[in-house]
Formats: C-alpha cells, structure tokens, sequence
C-alpha cells in the first residue's frame, strides 16, 4: 500500500526527494520563503484548528490565538482600505479628471464625520463616557431611517411575489418559449404550494386571539411543521457548507502539501 501510494505522484511525503526538500513547487523570485515552507506552515496551523475534533488542547489555543492575532491585524488595514479610504476619504477629497473620466467634486463637509467618529473611544473613559454614545445615537438614528427603504426593497416584492396565479390555461409541460401569460399545469402546482405554505405559515404566528377554531389551529399545526423543514434545510445547507470547507482543507494537506494525489 505505501509502495503504492508512493508511486501516484512524485515527490510526495512517502518519496525521499520530498524529505530532502525536493518537493518541487514552484519558484519565484518576489517570495520570501521557499513556497514549500510557507504550504508547511499553512499545514502546521490547519491541523492545529482540525485537533479540536480530537479534545480541548493547547496546541488548538495556540493555533486560534494566532489567527485571533491575524484577523484583528488585518481589520485594521481592512477600515481604511475597505471602508474610510473609499466611503469616505475619496469623496471628501474628491478626484481630479484623468484618463477619460469625469472630475468628482470633493465634499469637505464630510471631514466632520473623523471627530464625531473618534467621540466612540471615549467609551474607556470613566468620566467622559456620555460622549461615546452621540455616534451611536447618529448610526443608530440613520439606520432606523433606512430600515423604511429596506423594508419597500426587500420584503414588499416577496410579499408581492406571494401572489401568484394558481389555475392553468395551459395542461402542457413548461415551456421556456411559451408567449407570456401562459400559464403550465406544473407551473400552477408550484405557484400553489407556495401560496398554500405562505397562508399556513402565516396563520402559526397569529397571536392575537386564542386558536380556538379548528381550521385555524390545524392551520397553524400545518405551518409550524413547514417552518421545522425549512429550518432543517437550513441547517442541511449549513452542515454542507462545513463539510466543503473541511473538503477543501482536506485536499489542500493530503495534496497540496503532502502530494499524496493521482499525477498531474
């Protein structure tokens, strides 16, 4: 077995060229370490999270520490590349016209938001404390506001989405090229369980007044089983995405770094 796994591609972990340093990954002249030590080190930190499966261990805390550590150093590059630099710098300042592009007006009234900002740091003072709590009056104040049109942009179309027709003109199979307004028999099927599963599901969460009648609480028995398999798909999906992540970290130790794949 170990012959053979061997023989499925060179210079894999079994092979004394890969425990010589040859493993042959490529070269290039920008690097600062050899791409075969920075794969090991990727490695090194991936088993690390991986041995949580095994139990609680130190090597597990030092791994997530260290990824701590990385995530926060980032964020800090991430606010200003990713949110001041473009959100707010660029359009303070605005950009003179260059290659075929029209000049932006700058809006220096924006400089007023850096201070109004840094009022969120007093937070670690015992004494000034209050003023931490202006910018989160402000984003809370402007998010409230959006909620309006965020509210008409997403839910108002599913609501109208909802509304579908539910008889067929058309006893056929679905047609791509049918002229609008033609209307399958499977088609309408679907357009009924959809509307059967918005009725149900809405008459669960009627909770002001008692369900005593009965076609209201089967109803509602009826909806709360849909809201479990939809939460169960949701949970599917959840689990799936996990499994490709451990897919992907699984290919990336036994081929990318160990070698241990088919030949290229």
């Amino acid at each position: 077995m170990i012959g053979f796994l061997a023989q499925m591609q060179p210079n894999n972990v079994l092979t004394p060229e890969w425990w010589r340093g040859d493993q042959g990954y490529p070269t290039y002249g920008w690097q600062i370490m050899h791409p075969a030590v920075g794969i090991a080190i990727a490695a090194f930190f991936t088993l690390g999270l991986y041995s949580l499966l095994y139990k609680e261990n130190k090597f597990y805390r030092f791994v997530e520490h260290i990824f701590v550590g990385l995530a926060a150093g980032y964020s800090i590059y991430a606010i200003w590349a990713e949110v001041l630099y473009p959100q707010w710098w660029k359009p303070m300042i605005g950009q003179a016209a260059q290659g075929g592009m029209p000049i932006e007006i700058g809006h220096w009234a924006w400089a007023a938001l850096l201070p109004v900002g840094f009022l969120a740091f007093f937070v670690f003072s015992t004494k000034n404390a209050w003023l931490s709590r202006i910018p989160i009056g402000i984003i809370i104040g402007l998010w409230s506001g959006q909620q309006l049109g965020a509210f008409y942009d997403r839910y108002l179309p599913q609501i109208a989405d909802t509304v579908r027709p539910i008889f067929p003109n058309s006893w056929t199979l679905v047609d791509r090229n049918a002229p609008p307004g033609v209307l399958a028999a499977p088609q309408a099927l679907n357009n009924l369980i959809l509307v059967v599963t918005f009725i149900v599901v809405l008459s669960y969460f009627l909770y002001s007044f008692e369900q005593k009648n009965k076609l209201v609480q089967r109803s509602a028995l009826a909806g709360r089983w849909l809201l479990m398999v939809g939460f169960g798909v949701i949970f599917g999906t959840t689990m799936m995405t996990r499994f490709v992540l451990f897919i992907d970290r699984a290919y990336f130790v036994l081929i990318e770094w160990l070698k241990l794949g088919p030949p290229n």
